[in-house]
């Protein structure tokens, strides 16, 4: 158990104006220092699971638990050592990218020092320190996709959750922020990860859990996953397990 990050046991959700299930008793274990993804078609439930790993959604049947040094622990204890960068950019386009990254600092309980040094630190790993100064509104979207990055990491978490980290950004944008969530992984930080772009989740993850219709079917390393059913790649493997019916009218 000591190597055991999140445990989750028979989680199920119901939304109230749903008629059917969007997780349905999701049973999964992520170890400390995974990058570990999850992967589905659309409204598979990939979202929500992220949410309720993150406490933004409750849930009523089943169990989330978070471990340290493998002893149980509660999610207030654990809540300010987690990161989250959302699919919806969670930043203040009227204010400059500086003043965003203090602005999200401080809720951390930073010092002005700490969020100035970090702020410098990751400005300048991701391309951002010459327009720091700037207001967001003018930015490009792999501008904005990275400083929404340096927000979900400005206090350093022990765990990032990102939900579609790349959406929308180009080539450069990707590169950089794949090159970035590898050094802080390899820095210490568990990264837990979704996104439709299968040949970068390729490249990130290890370990991955494939959702569909709610319910988990698939868990295990990418490497097993592909051999045991004799696939070459991510995309081949989630058109097999999930089928080639269009999702996103559902």
């Amino acid at each position: 158990m000591s190597n055991i990050l999140i445990s989750i046991d028979q989680l199920s959700k119901k939304y109230p104006s749903a008629k059917e299930e969007s997780l349905k008793k999701v049973s999964l274990e992520i170890k400390v220092g995974e990058k570990f993804g999850i992967f589905g078609p659309n409204g598979a439930g990939k979202t929500t699971l992220i949410s309720i790993m993150c406490h933004i959604l409750p849930y009523r049947h089943g169990s989330v638990k978070f471990y340290h040094k493998g002893e149980l622990i509660r999610f207030t204890e654990i809540k300010k050592r987690i990161g989250f960068v959302p699919q919806d950019l969670a930043m203040y386009e009227e204010l400059t990218a500086f003043h965003n990254v203090e602005y999200f600092g401080a809720l951390y309980n930073l010092s002005r020092d700490q969020i100035q040094e970090r702020a410098n630190h990751l400005f300048k790993l991701l391309g951002l320190s010459n327009v720091a100064n700037k207001k967001v509104k003018a930015f490009s979207g792999g501008m904005k996709r990275r400083l929404n990055l340096i927000i979900g990491v400005i206090h350093q978490p022990d765990i990032l959750f990102l939900d579609e980290p790349t959406v929308g950004v180009d080539i450069q944008s990707r590169n950089a922020i794949l090159d970035f969530l590898n050094t802080i992984n390899a820095n210490g930080t568990s990264i837990i990860y979704t996104s439709h772009h299968l040949e970068e989740a390729e490249q990130l993850c290890s370990r991955i859990a494939i959702i569909d219709y709610g319910k988990l079917i698939a868990l295990d390393e990418i490497s097993t996953l592909l051999s045991d059913n004799k696939v070459q790649n991510l995309t081949q493997l989630l058109i097999k397990l999930t089928g080639k019916a269009f999702r996103d009218n559902v």
